[in-house]
């Protein structure tokens, strides 16, 4: 299980799933361009004091994503047809995540094998992208044994 972060824009939201996945033992691929810079300064500055201890691997853009990526891309889309506590999640997912203002361009949504959403309240916008991924990864653990 790993999580993706497609071109994020807030290093305390990175910071945040960063120290999520320490916390599980699931590796982070961050996708680039990030909206902030990616330094020991900037991750101190964020609270990023987990992402020494997350496995993290760094790719240019989403072709250099994709050309690595293993097991099922998993994305979370408040237009996924597929309740996350309804979707059937496998050990080798990679559970993807858009940026916060843009989410992901229709490319990327179209290569996903699997959509999933949140349910919430009607009016309601969206989560945070942090709490949505502890959501659906908590879940994904959950159904694959792989709790730490």
């Amino acid at each position: 299980m790993r999580i993706a972060l497609f071109q994020p824009d807030i290093a305390g939201n990175v910071g945040t799933m960063l120290r999520l996945a320490a916390c599980m033992g699931v590796g982070v691929d961050l996708i680039e361009p990030m909206g902030f810079p990616w330094s020991d300064r900037a991750l101190a500055r964020a609270g990023m004091d987990y992402a020494a201890a997350a496995s993290v691997t760094r790719h240019v853009d989403w072709e250099a994503f994709v050309a690595t990526a293993r097991g099922r891309l998993v994305l979370a889309t408040t237009s996924g047809a597929v309740p996350y506590t309804q979707a059937a999640y496998a050990a080798d997912d990679v559970l993807l995540f858009g940026s916060e203002s843009a989410g992901v361009p229709a490319d990327v949504h179209a290569r996903a094998d699997l959509r999933v959403r949140v349910p919430m309240r009607s009016g309601m916008r969206s989560l945070n992208v942090a709490v949505s991924c502890a959501m659906i990864l908590g879940e994904a653990l959950r159904q694959t044994d792989a709790w730490p």
